[in-house]
């Protein structure tokens, strides 16, 4: 998120530096300056996140624990300043001038009173720009001086506290896994089936975090790994090594046969190693398993190693990335198996098998039934997080009271609780692994309730209103942010649901409930946004965050909130309270003046205040399904407005 909030701070320089040429003397040249050292610190973000997170649970013994996570806020900080300057800038000077009437003196002196209060603007914001640079100067320099410009070069993404939490997947027994049955019997069936052509042939197993892939896989392996003349498994690392993954299997592939290694193995390089695999497998039928690759790139690292050999190789990759697998095509028979969540019978199952592991035929009391499949929605059909709560539900007493606290205290569970480790180390790590431009937008699901559906006609154009949809020269942003969303399916972390209910081609998106608890942890960590629920009445803590999203709480706490030139969304999907008053739409357009989305679909709203037109970066305005009857005249003030949805209202008419 550090880099992607520096990146869009970049794009805004770089709009401004191209807008206000005329900037005060100096002035440009300092913000030129700004987006030069910008850039500098950006090409060694990419895991800055990550690696503030590993420091803050203390699994690097540097003696300067918080120091990255100190650094990354900072730098983050500093890229909201950046955008609320500019922001500011153009809300003071570039909104459209109020009527002058038809008097030319009196339209001479707003003239002149508006170039006073430009010149003044100028002048704050040079002092502003001025702190800027020199706070991003610091940065950088610090950077340089603990070497966190070193940051993503050797640092791998799956530990998170020292081990690597998957290990365990690969040697459950056989009483902890459950409905593996039919993707394991087709697995097999696409490896020993030698009535298809003898040509290597790669198997894809796709699935988002969680979902028992490394589960699957490890059974198949241990079923059809003699079948072959050679095998090996290899766990691959988000930051691995070609050398290493060659050496690897060369070493596997003897050790199964009882072959010493070749000789000076461990100092050949890369195309050494792979003139080694060729010869080895020249006139032997080979099965590989690689588990938990990430990249496309992957395959153009074994491809030419593990060879076509035309007697029948055959290659199993576990990834959340459809891509990954759907990538191998271009040179292998590609078979694809996208594993899917426990249906609620199986997750049952295997919550009962594992809370109950010590009971009297492992049967759930009846009065802890109800709880139970609770619970075990909770869990969304996830296996890794069934077998963790089962598993600390399994040393808990079986009373009402102890399982209902669990059940209500989950989310908070699941980043202290050491018997629930394994969830918040894996799951994040598909965030972890997304381009810049695409974390904003998974983040963004965060902002509806939880298993709230949404249909992308209200989610793209607000990617797009944000300033997460980088433009392209041959598409129209509405395509671009389409194929962000497609991306974010492939990768396992959406998941998409076609329903007649919004249309005869009515699609709509949600994230598995586990997902959406750790988009809530990196919001609030990241100030990227904040969901109000019905239990808050304030923001506490001295709360300061970029968007906002009312959910069956009172939009009376906005009074509460001076956050001026910060907030830039707001979302009320508050169906239940009274509607939006004089006093609260005065707060959200005299303190919120910068809001880029406003989001009242389905809320109880009747009117729309005449102050919204001082709302001048307002780009989306939303009031379907509400009760408006009539838009104010000054909503044509609203020169940047993209898009005004009011399908369901009663609105009739638009003004000028």
């Amino acid at each position: 998120m550090a880099e992607a909030a520096v990146c869009i701070a970049i794009d805004y320089l770089v709009r401004f530096l191209t807008h206000e040429r005329k900037l005060l003397r100096g002035v440009h040249s300092k913000v030129s300056g700004i987006k030069n050292e910008l850039e500098a610190i950006q090409c060694f973000l990419k895991d800055a996140d990550m690696k503030a997170d590993v420091e803050a649970q203390g699994s690097e013994a540097s003696g300067r624990a918080g120091g990255v996570k100190l650094w990354v806020k900072e730098l983050r900080e500093v890229a909201f300043h950046i955008e609320d300057i500019i922001d500011e800038y153009a809300f003071h000077l570039e909104r459209p001038p109020g009527r002058t009437g038809h008097d030319c003196f009196i339209a001479s002196l707003g003239k002149i009173g508006r170039s006073i209060i430009k010149l003044e603007a100028s002048h704050h914001i040079a002092s502003r720009i001025k702190e800027i640079r020199k706070a991003v100067v610091e940065i950088k320099e610090r950077s340089q001086r603990y070497g966190f410009d070193s940051i993503d070069s050797t640092y791998d993404r799956r530990y998170v506290s020292g081990y690597d939490p998957r290990k365990g997947s690969m040697y459950l027994e056989d009483d902890d896994v459950v409905g593996i049955e039919s993707p394991r019997d087709q697995l097999v069936g696409w490896l020993l089936n030698k009535d298809q052509q003898p040509r290597r042939a790669v198997i894809s197993v796709v699935g988002m975090g969680g979902l028992g892939k490394t589960t699957l896989a490890r059974k198949v392996y241990d079923l059809v790994r003699n079948h072959f003349d050679c095998h090996a498994w290899i766990t691959v690392s988000q930051s691995y090594r070609k050398e290493e993954l060659l050496k690897n299997v060369i070493k596997q592939f003897c050790m199964g046969n009882k072959e010493p290694a070749p000789e000076g193995i461990d100092s050949m390089d890369e195309d050494a190693l792979t003139e080694q695999v060729r010869q080895y497998l020249q006139q032997k039928r080979y099965v590989v398993f690689y588990d938990d690759v990430w990249k496309r790139e992957f395959w153009g690292d074994i491809q030419h190693a593990l060879f076509d050999n035309k007697i029948g190789g055959r290659i199993v990759i576990t990834t959340r990335s459809k891509e990954v697998g759907e990538f191998c095509k271009i040179s292998s028979v590609v078979y694809v198996h996208e594993l899917k969540p426990l249906n609620p019978e199986k997750a049952r199952e295997l919550f009962f098998k594992k809370a109950f592991q010590s009971e009297v035929m492992g049967l759930c009391p009846p009065d802890l039934e109800d709880l139970s499949h609770q619970i075990v929605e909770r869990c969304g059909g996830l296996p890794l997080a069934i077998l963790a709560v089962g598993g600390l539900l399994s040393t808990k007493d079986k009373t009402i009271y102890e399982w209902k606290k669990l059940h209500d205290s989950l989310s908070s569970e699941l980043e202290t609780n050491l018997h629930l480790t394994s969830i918040p180390k894996i799951l994040p790590l598909s965030y972890y692994d997304l381009p810049y431009y695409l974390k904003c937008c998974f983040l963004y699901f965060g902002m509806y309730p939880e298993d709230y559906w949404i249909a992308p006609s209200r989610l793209i154009p607000k990617w797009i209103a944000e300033g997460f949809v980088k433009p392209r020269k041959d598409k129209p942003p509405q395509e671009v942010a389409k194929e962000y969303l497609t991306e974010l399916m492939d990768r396992s972390l959406v998941q998409k649901l076609k329903t007649s209910d919004w249309g005869p081609n009515g699609t709509c998106y949600h994230v598995h409930d586990l997902l959406y608890d750790v988009i809530q942890t990196k919001m609030k960590d990241l100030r990227f946004g904040h969901v109000l629920s019905e239990n808050e009445s304030s923001f506490s803590g001295g709360l300061v965050t970029r968007r906002i999203s009312i959910v069956n709480g009172s939009c009376n706490v906005l009074h509460n909130v001076n956050q001026s030139f910060q907030v830039r969304s707001f979302l009320n999907f508050n169906s239940s309270d009274k509607i939006l008053t004089k006093s609260i739409w005065r707060t959200l357009t005299k303190n919120f003046n910068l809001l880029k989305v406003q989001d009242f679909e389905n809320g109880i709203l009747d009117y729309i205040h005449d102050d919204i037109g001082s709302l001048y970066h307002l780009r989306y305005l939303n009031i379907n399904n509400t009760k408006v009857k009539m838009l104010p005249r000054s909503i044509g003030k609203l020169v940047n407005l993209e898009t005004l949805d009011s399908v369901g209202s009663f609105v009739v008419e638009i003004p000028a």
